[in-house]
């Protein structure tokens, strides 16, 4: 069994994080992709087996309506924000894509998370942009982890993730994943239904320890904690892995 535990973005200084943890999920990709110089120099600056991850840019999954776009950094063009979001089949969700893919390959990152929100539904629409988007989109040996957060019934996710080559990403305090293999775990905090989290839930010993159960379940898992907490929990998440 491998475990790699480790927080969504950098709490502490990167020299600090490197010394505590080798693993990251680099969260402000989703927001707004850094330069490729900044992105390089990551990796550069990173020890030697350190592993990268990242949050697929907010222009391919999530619609311009969304809230999180006030942070993307700068100013979309009023005509093209219907073409954005939601896996479909635009140029400009593809740039997005592109532009994605490099960042991962200068990070060397072994995986891609794609978060969709709960507006994102299991419509025809829907199900059929995920379906081409990730027939089209290149892996370049990466994984591809989907958490949905909308009301997408289980067997649904199953079978996508089956027939598209997808890990299901989950909160395995609040729903366990449908998929085997290697497992993607993301600790938001307490969970409010519908999406929402409680960011400022400070893990419990019990749910750690119930954390630790779940995990021992899967041959190879990532554990990435996103809680207001995030860089305590995880260290008492890996001691309690070591111990």
């Amino acid at each position: 069994m491998m475990v790699v535990v480790g927080c969504c973005g950098f709490p502490k200084a990167r020299g600090q994080y490197y010394q505590r943890f080798r693993a990251v999920e680099v969260q402000s990709t989703f927001y707004r992709l850094p330069q490729a110089h900044t992105a390089a120099r990551w990796r550069a600056e990173a020890p030697e087996g350190f592993i990268f991850t990242m949050k697929a840019w907010q222009l391919i999954t999530h619609p311009a309506s969304s809230p999180t776009y006030r942070r993307l950094g700068f100013d979309l063009p009023r005509e093209a924000r219907a073409a954005y979001g939601f896996f479909q089949p635009t140029p400009q969700v593809w740039e997005a894509w592109e532009a994605t893919r490099r960042v991962a390959a200068l990070l060397d990152a072994v995986a891609v998370v794609f978060q969709t929100p709960p507006s994102f539904t299991p419509t025809e629409a829907n199900i059929a942009h995920l379906r081409a988007f990730f027939a089209r989109a290149e892996r370049n040996g990466r994984l591809f982890v989907w958490e949905p957060r909308g009301p997408w019934p289980d067997d649904l996710v199953a079978r996508l993730c089956r027939e598209l080559n997808l890990i299901h990403g989950v909160d395995p305090l609040e729903r366990r994943p449908v998929t085997q293999g290697t497992a993607y775990f993301r600790l938001h905090g307490r969970a409010l239904g519908r999406g929402r989290y409680a960011y400022r839930h400070r893990y419990s010993d019990a749910e750690l320890l119930r954390l630790r159960e779940i995990v021992a379940e899967y041959p190879q898992a990532f554990v990435f904690f996103n809680n207001v907490y995030m860089w305590e929990d995880a260290q008492r998440f890996q001691q309690l892995l070591e111990g």
